[in-house]
């Protein structure tokens, strides 16, 4: 199955950049073949990525979203019989409207292709001029995109980049926003991120799940009375019996996928049902579910930390009283030291903070019971 991206942006974002950098660092030793259609008479970037011996069909009779839904349906079909390419990137016209590149590829009655991601490429330091002025193309852009890989960060302030966020957020809330500078990630780690390859909660929610199942099935022939007999690692029991669930009714478990944005901080939250192991009506003679006793939080930062910082944050969480009983936390975050970034890991009494590879954009997970999500935010800010 051949895979098509859609690589969209607006005049001058940084497109034919972007696939560049993709081409050589990601998509090396893949059969790529690059449509681009131009607005306007003059293909100027053909030459250009020619170097890189990929195959162009240029369409410079006009714009994907108007007169070409025929023939670029056309050029699709040839391109997919005459290369068989494991992969088509089609980087559309500046001015032209992401969701209607979209419906031209799924409407083009393709065998053995899919439409595999759709991206947007989004100026940080225009952003807001962009809105204001050509709104009806730029955020048909933003609000059709599964990623936005914004351009130029690396030549604004922390705070006009956070407003440029906060900005497409109001368009977008559910896409991966990558905010690091271009020559600090690797074109791979950008791939991945597009196909929707790296998902930092839902790594570390299933890794946490699967101790607790492993935990359940091992305790499983115990009497429940005994669960309450366990040690709750420094925790008291009373606390594990005593918790209040009423906020956990059922609207709540609509997971917040909202992704609320404060300036800074790209979040979603996990919000599940959570019991103890005390009196409870567990069904499945007292086995509850890992989903029903975890919360899990997870949010996007472009702060950049000291080490040093980390680690006191990382030990802060050991206070449940603040901050809820946190089990696992972990996190890739910009370094305000270096180059390389701030990987860590945390579970009660354990912390580990190294340097590792720049990602996409700083994120941090953290996953326990009760937890508190404003304290946890606040204490990371």
């Amino acid at each position: 199955m051949t895979k098509i991206d859609i690589v969209s942006g607006f005049l001058g974002a940084g497109k034919t950049t972007l696939i560049k950098k993709l081409l050589s660092e990601a998509l090396k030793g893949e059969q790529v073949v690059l449509i681009e259609n131009e607005f306007g008479e003059i293909g100027v970037d053909g030459g250009f990525l020619k170097e890189a011996g990929i195959e162009i069909t240029e369409m410079n009779s006009g714009c994907i979203c108007c007169s070409l839904v025929g023939d670029f349906a056309t050029a699709l079909k040839e391109v997919l019989d005459k290369y068989h390419p494991e992969r088509i990137l089609i980087e559309p016209s500046g001015v032209g409207k992401l969701s209607d590149v979209m419906k031209a590829v799924q409407n083009a009655g393709l065998e053995g292709a899919a439409l595999n991601s759709a991206v947007a490429v989004v100026d940080a330091s225009k952003a807001k001029m962009y809105i204001k002025n050509f709104g009806e193309f730029f955020v048909n852009q933003i609000e059709h995109a599964g990623t936005i890989i914004l351009s130029r960060t690396g030549s604004i302030s922390e705070e006009k980049l956070n407003k440029a966020i906060e900005l497409i957020r109001e368009h977008n809330a559910k896409a991966t926003i990558v905010t690091t500078p271009w020559e600090k990630v690797e074109g791979s780690v950008i791939l991945e991120t597009i196909e929707g390859a790296k998902d930092l909660e839902k790594e570390l929610l299933e890794e946490v799940m699967k101790h607790h199942d492993e935990h359940e099935h091992e305790h499983h022939h115990h009497d429940h009375d005994e669960c309450c007999e366990h040690d709750h690692h420094h925790h008291d029991h009373d606390e594990c019996c005593e918790h209040d669930h009423h906020h956990h009714d059922h609207e709540e478990h609509e997971h917040h996928h909202d992704h609320d944005h404060d300036h800074e901080e790209h979040e979603h939250h996990h919000d599940h049902d959570d019991h103890c192991c005390c009196g409870h009506d567990h069904g499945h003679e007292g086995h509850h579910h890992a989903d029903e006793v975890f919360d899990s939080i997870g949010f996007e930062t472009t702060k950049a930390y000291r080490k040093d910082d980390i680690e006191k944050i990382l030990e802060e969480l050991e206070d449940d009283e603040k901050y809820g009983m946190v089990l696992r936390s972990k996190g890739i975050v910009a370094s305000a030291e270096g180059e390389e970034w701030i990987h860590f890991d945390y579970t009660p009494g354990e912390i580990n903070v190294r340097n590792g590879k720049a990602d996409v954009t700083g994120r941090i997970v953290v996953i326990g019971a009760k937890i508190k999500e404003d304290a946890i935010k606040e204490l990371f800010a």
